[in-house]
């Protein structure tokens, strides 16, 4: 089916310079897509006049008077911007012009507006964060990522529905494995509230691995990753800072004289090999999981290739029904339940 995706082109850092042209890369790479550019009229057109449009057919453009900024309070952004980029894009989805969209806008304002619009699935209680992480042997999906510091059994129950059925529509897994993280791997370790959830996962039906530690994540031990938002965003932004400094310590070294200079040079090949596959780019776009609609979050400094891929990650997402097996998985555990 074709699939249209709703594009906030004034979120991030870098706005219609980088978003307008990722949308019109992504329909170059994809002929089963149509984009709804939102934002300020005269600000997309400047850069469809730059981009010289060759899909014209397949490109809309949505006006929106405001714009939230990257660091307004959510409660502002939900009521006294209306009209703004985000909001009017959240708005599409929900009435049904478009099947997902894409923000690299403020992460509090877009989780705030697309719950306040869209409302959360049945039986999902709190929507969550999911993003693609890369592991030793492929790729793992974490959640909750940042939306939900306190949760309870249920919800982490509920996470891991939605991560594994995710993994399971977009990647073709049939049962995809489910790991809870925790500060060990016997049942008796972690808080009563994980302990409880590992009780819930171990009788859900999903493929429960059982208790997974931080390094299982890059080791890729399971499919999703199970978690709390304020343990999911401390392991997201300790480990986003550890490959900073082994880059920055790496580059030192290589900078260190002019015999570790000419050495940088007959390691460039192994170097660039080592960039490509753990560029950062190539994973971006983290889920509000568990809404009425796809919303799709870019990282704000996103460039022109990685907000590219959260395009892509959106109309994935969209082609493969995954709202609607979420629905009918979490009705099949209730009715085991009741």
């Amino acid at each position: 089916m074709d699939v249209t995706v709703a594009v906030d082109c004034m979120g991030g850092d870098h706005g219609p310079h980088v978003t307008v042209p990722a949308a019109l890369d992504f329909l170059q790479r994809c002929d089963d897509v149509n984009v709804i550019l939102v934002g300020l009229q005269d600000e997309i057109d400047v850069e469809l006049r730059k981009s010289k449009v060759d899909n014209a057919a397949r490109v809309a453009v949505q006006p929106a008077s405001e714009v939230v900024g990257m660091d307004e309070p959510p409660a502002s952004a939900l009521r006294g911007k209306k009209n703004s980029s985000m909001r009017v894009a959240v708005n599409l989805v929900k009435d049904g012009m478009a099947h997902a969209c894409v923000s690299a806008g403020n992460t509090g304002a877009l989780m705030a507006i697309s719950r306040f619009v869209l409302k959360t699935l049945p039986d999902i209680e709190r929507p969550a964060i999911c993003s693609v992480l890369p592991t030793m042997t492929g790729r793992t999906y974490m959640l909750d990522l940042g939306a939900n510091v306190d949760c309870t059994a249920e919800h982490l129950l509920q996470f891991g529905v939605m991560g594994a059925t995710l993994v399971s529509a977009v990647e073709n897994t049939e049962r995809p494995s489910v790991g809870l993280l925790n500060i060990g791997e016997e049942d008796i370790k972690g808080s009563e509230v994980v302990k409880h959830a590992a009780e819930l996962l171990r009788t859900s039906g999903l493929n429960f691995y059982g208790n997974v530690e931080g390094d299982d994540i890059y080791k890729g031990t399971t499919d999703v990753v199970v978690c709390d938002g304020f343990v999911g965003n401390v392991a997201l932004k300790a480990s986003e800072g550890i490959a900073r400094m082994l880059a920055t310590y790496l580059r030192e070294e290589f900078e260190r004289n002019l015999l570790t200079r000419a050495a940088s040079l007959a390691a460039l090949p192994v170097l660039n090999a080592f960039k490509r596959r753990f560029d950062p780019r190539n994973y971006n776009g983290a889920t509000l999981l568990g809404l009425r609609g796809i919303v799709v979050k870019s990282h704000g400094s996103a460039d022109r290739l990685s907000f590219r891929i959260a395009i892509g990650r959106a109309a994935d997402e969209a082609r493969s029904g995954v709202l609607s097996k979420i629905t009918e998985r979490m009705s099949v555990i209730q009715e085991n339940a009741a």
